[in-house]
Formats: C-alpha cells, structure tokens, sequence
C-alpha cells in the first residue's frame, strides 16, 4: 500500500467511484440548527397515543361545513397552540452559558410556529407562522395558505444565505469570533463553497429583492428564524406511514418539539354493559413532545398533556375555535 492509500484509508476518504453531494445553503442553515440543538439541549421525550375516534368524526364534519380549507394539519396545529396557551413554559427560549453555568429561560409572549415544509425534490425548509395565539382556525387556515403562496414566489437559495448570514454575525457578538470566520471561510472557499467573493460587495447580492405574483409577495428572512416552538408531521409524507416518531431535538434556542404520526385504526378490547368483553376499531393519533429538561422536569408538560386529555375527550370544542 502506498502512502498515498495509506492516508486515505487512514482519513476516510472517498473512493474515485464515490459520488459527492456538498452541502448546500439550506443544509448548512439545518445541519447548523441540529447541532447546536444536539449540543446544548439535554431533551426528555414521551410518546402519546390519542384515543382520537370521536376528535376524527367532528374533524371531517368540521371540514365539510366550515367553508376553508382545513387540512388535519391544520388542526393538529391549533390544537399545539391550544396546549401552550396552559403550559407557557414550552413556548420559550433557553438561554445558557455552559462556562458559568448560568442562563434565562425567555417566556414569549406570541406563539411563533416553526413548521417543516417538504417540497416534490426532497428538499425541507422551515418556515414560521407568527403570533397563533389569538388567531381563530380559519385565520391560521388563512395564514398558511398565504404562505404556500409566498413559497412559491421565493429565492430560497438567497434569503437562506442571508439567514446563515444573520446567524453568523449573532455569532461574533456573542464572541465566538473563530466559528465565525470559520464558517464564512468555508462559505466562500473550496469545493463546497455557495458563494463568490466577488458577489460579496455587491448590495443587492446581499438583500432579497421583494417579488409580487398575483398580488402575493415573497418570504423575508424573519419568516426562517427560529419560532418559539416546532411541529412537525410525519403523516403528511406517506400514506401508508407506519412508524411513530420517536425522538426530534427541539430547534435550538427552543425548548419544545410537538410531533404527529398519521391518524391509524387498531383494536380495542372493551367490556360492554353486561360484562362481556368485546372488540371495536378506534383511530388512534400518535404524538411525540420532546422537552429541554434544563426549564424543569416533567410538571412542566403536564398542563399541556392535560390540554391535550380535554381536547380529545371533548372534540365538540375544536368548533368554538
């Protein structure tokens, strides 16, 4: 073995036949969020099957009668936001300093959705949807609407840099001066770089221009940033899904995760009236809320998870909404 071989077998490194794939704007946006999210929050998960057979019954004759569009999405989302108007502490920041061990937990005031988007490529981008708190089921109908319009009318590869961009500079005022300079380095130098210097000076390269199609604009840099809380679904991506989700690390500086899987039918042994048992089909929705355990412990979720109990138990509520 020559030492040329030798070294790249001792490094790891590809063969001539390897296809390379480098990590784009948006992955370097998403990979950065993981790991600092990794890092820095020591996350306590649980899982939630919800008996929702009557909650699904009042969804599909809420849908047909409400007169908006009113995917389970939707719900499931004004149903989060129902949860954290009992359990603030989950829609909050944490702000931690490992050297001193010290930090703040940010309660927020407005409830500030960060939600996944898949798109036919492959490709997730997460967006916020901003202050639910207050907003009805058709406003928040409304409001994601609107922004699958806005998506579409989008430089992503643009307002993402300047995302990295803004996240970069909050960086270097918190001092972390070295991984400042290493990720613009790495942004505009070798073969992964996605971006030129000489785009660098240039204003408008710099600024997302604003775009109008049919009345519609675009998406701005804040619609990216970190929300106060994420919710993701599995069960929009494939019908037949037939795994729960387990565990996903809330979006760093957040402290909570809300995951639904898809709405599944099982068997369920009950005893009737007389004694007897029997079986019946029920649907069953299952959830997963990961939390940062440095805001508490578990007294913190359970507010929420009582919500949660109210609201499937009684789904009559979701048309007061």
């Amino acid at each position: 073995m020559s030492f040329k071989e030798y070294l790249r077998v001792a490094t790891l490194a590809p063969d001539k036949e390897d296809e390379i794939e480098y990590l784009s704007v948006r992955s370097r946006v998403a990979c950065n969020a993981l790991v600092n999210s990794q890092r820095n929050i020591p996350g306590t998960g649980c899982n939630y099957e919800a008996d929702v057979t009557a909650f699904w019954e009042e969804y599909i004759k809420l849908k047909e009668e409400c007169g908006y569009p009113l995917p389970f999405n939707t719900l499931m989302m004004k149903v989060l936001v129902e949860g954290l108007k009992e359990a603030p502490r989950l829609n909050a920041h944490f702000d931690y300093k490992h050297t001193s061990s010290s930090g703040r937990l940010i309660i927020k005031k407005h409830i500030d959705v960060s939600m996944p988007v898949c798109f036919e490529n492959g490709e997730t981008f997460t967006v916020k949807l901003k202050q639910l708190e207050n907003k009805s089921l058709r406003e928040i109908s409304e409001q994601i609407e609107l922004t699958k319009a806005k998506l579409e009318n989008t430089n992503f590869k643009k307002v993402l840099f300047n995302v990295a961009g803004q996240r970069m500079f909050g960086y270097a005022v918190k001092g972390k001066l070295i991984s400042t300079f290493a990720q613009f380095l790495a942004a505009y130098t070798g073969k992964g770089k996605i971006a030129k210097f000489s785009k660098l000076f240039k204003k408008k390269s710099y600024r997302h221009e604003g775009y109008k199609k049919n009345g519609v604009g675009s998406l701005k840099v804040d619609d990216f940033t970190e929300g106060t809380v994420c919710f993701t679904n599995w069960g929009t991506l494939y019908e037949d899904l037939k795994v729960d989700i387990t565990y996903i690390p809330p979006l760093y500086p957040q402290v909570f995760m809300f995951g639904t899987g898809r709405v599944k039918e099982v068997k369920d042994v009950y005893r009737k009236e007389n004694g007897e048992l029997d079986f019946r089909m029920k649907k069953v929705l299952p959830l997963m809320m990961v939390f940062d355990h440095k805001i508490g412990g578990a007294a913190d979720l359970m507010p929420f998870i009582k919500k949660m109990d109210e609201i499937f138990e009684n789904p009559g509520i979701i048309r007061e909404w």
